[in-house]
């Protein structure tokens, strides 16, 4: 990251301050059915069984439990379609509120979108997610027109004129996965409120569902983002793991210094640990997540404060003793030049003191302005050439090919460069003011020579100071290496990885090369 940053500048929401409008985050978490609880102390067991390698990984594994685990979280109809429609299900807390939102905007028309990544729309006949709150939305009196889901548009044009309807006021309801209605899905135009029934797996999936309406363009100046939570099933443990891993991810592509590693950030199984604890309701494991965000941040917060004292340290060795030296050195020459300066004054008796020019002395200004233009003329090289000598300085003649202008320079103890041009008086004065200036460089030389004294006693002090945080980092470390005990979470547990697809949608094909050898 610190060689990327060398060629990129990076650049998040935050920092560009673009017209959005100002998200309100509600987290409406809603008790478990009895049925869930008892399916998740199942889905526990199913994991004892598979880490004590009793069942076959084709029968049932980690990956497996996981996405029974997620299903069983959004509705415990995804499990059997036949349990009943349990009254305090997270389904219908979400359409209590599109319903209620619904109502509220009827005069501007305001829509909203609802986000499910494990169901698909079916037949009214079978039972998902999608079907179940159109029909509940429909018998409390929503237009069946002012509801879709992205899923009906099969082409681009359709899905466009989909978006169009939206952004129109004439969809206010439009449900989809992130896949589908994720990038590229521009209906912000009126959207008031935003729901997530399910957590994604990637904090890029969250990242890509708040950016359909946190977005330019969107008439209101506050919106709802609502975050459904199943209490007591994988749902709350998931948006903990999900944040975790945006938060980590985030301290990497940023414009503060970055963190040494990052984990990966796309696992798409729990542990048998953590479904374990989820299973049993053991309060260490949200403890650990906490614990875990909290470290990684002091973490970042310890790495700030070492860059900044290797880089007093390296100030205090080598660059504060050289640039105080470069410094006096620039002191004692702009003086001794001072003092030529003085001794040699622009004017003697109210007359112009005269200059030496290739061996000849002029007593006329003009004279020795034309003879200056003459040289210039005649010079043939870019390379310094000896011209003469006034008020106590030698002076050299050269063509700066950068500037494409002459310029004469002054040699004292320093060379102080004039810049000719074509007036035969102007470039007496212009070197009269460059001598004049030496004593305003002199001082400003003096006064950044004492500020470079200044910040190295400056530098001194801090560079002893300890990091402040240190006590508070070592605590939640050893806490955190006790609870990881505890959890058992460091034991040779190896999560699935990789990603079971959205119900509805075709499984990836296996790259079978690797067994080839």
């Amino acid at each position: 990251m610190a060689m990327f940053k060398e060629v990129a500048d990076i650049k998040t929401a935050d920092t560009l301050n673009l017209p959005t409008p100002t998200p309100h985050y509600h987290n409406v978490a809603v008790k478990p059915s009895d049925f869930q609880k008892a399916m998740v102390a199942e889905l526990g067991e199913r994991a004892e069984k598979v880490r004590n390698n009793q069942v076959d990984a084709s029968v049932d594994n980690m990956l497996k439990i996981t996405n029974d685990g997620r299903k069983l979280a959004l509705d415990q109809r995804m499990i059997n379609p036949l349990l009943p429609d349990f009254e305090g299900s997270k389904i219908n807390a979400c359409i209590d509120n599109i319903f209620m939102i619904w109502q509220e905007n009827a005069d501007k028309k305001s829509a909203q979108l609802v986000f499910c990544d494990l169901s698909t729309p079916k037949p009214d006949a079978e039972f998902s997610v999608y079907t179940d709150i159109r029909r509940k939305l429909i018998e409390r009196g929503v237009p069946k027109s002012e509801i879709s889901f992205i899923h009906e548009a099969k082409t681009e044009a359709q899905k466009q004129e989909l978006f169009k309807k939206v952004r129109k006021g004439e969809v206010r309801v439009l449900l989809g996965s992130t896949q589908k209605m994720g990038a590229g899905t521009n209906v912000q135009n009126k959207l008031i409120a935003l729901h997530d029934i399910d957590c994604p797996w990637r904090p890029s999936d969250l990242e890509q569902r708040s950016g359909r309406i946190i977005r330019q363009g969107n008439e209101n100046p506050d919106v709802d983002i609502y975050r459904y939570v199943t209490e007591e099933t994988f749902d709350a443990y998931l948006y903990q793991l999900v944040e975790g891993k945006q938060k980590f991810a985030s301290q990497i592509m940023t414009s503060k210094s970055p963190v040494r590693s990052a984990e990966d950030i796309d696992d798409t199984a729990l542990s048998y640990a953590e479904i374990k604890m989820l299973a049993t309701g053991n309060p260490y494991i949200k403890e650990k997540m906490d614990l875990d965000i909290q470290v990684q941040k002091l973490r970042l917060y310890k790495s700030h404060y070492l860059s900044e004292k290797y880089e007093l340290e390296d100030k205090i060795i080598k660059f504060y003793p050289q640039e105080i030296s470069l410094l006096t050195a620039r002191v004692d020459g702009l003086k001794a030049d001072l003092e030529i300066a003085k001794a040699h004054p622009k004017e003697v008796d109210g007359k112009f003191a005269g200059m030496v020019i290739d061996g000849y002395s002029y007593t006329e200004k003009a004279e020795a302005g034309q003879v200056i233009i003459e040289a210039c003329k005649a010079k043939t090289t870019s390379e310094p050439t000896p011209l003469g000598e006034y008020r106590g300085f030698k002076m050299e003649l050269e063509f700066d090919t950068f500037e494409r202008a002459y310029a004469v320079k002054l040699k004292g103890h320093f060379t102080h460069s004039v810049t000719l041009g074509t007036d035969v008086y102007g470039n007496i004065t212009r070197i009269d003011n460059a001598v004049d200036n030496i004593e305003t460089r002199l001082h400003k030389a003096e006064e950044q020579m004492e500020n470079t004294k200044a910040q190295l006693e400056t530098a001194k002090v801090e560079v002893e100071k300890p990091f402040a945080q240190e006590d508070e980092l070592k605590q939640k470390m050893t806490r955190l290496t006790k609870l990881n005990a505890l959890l058992d979470m460091d034991k040779g547990d190896t999560p699935v990885v990789g990603g079971e697809p959205d119900e509805g949608d075709l499984p990836p094909t296996r790259n079978r090369n690797d067994r080839e050898r």
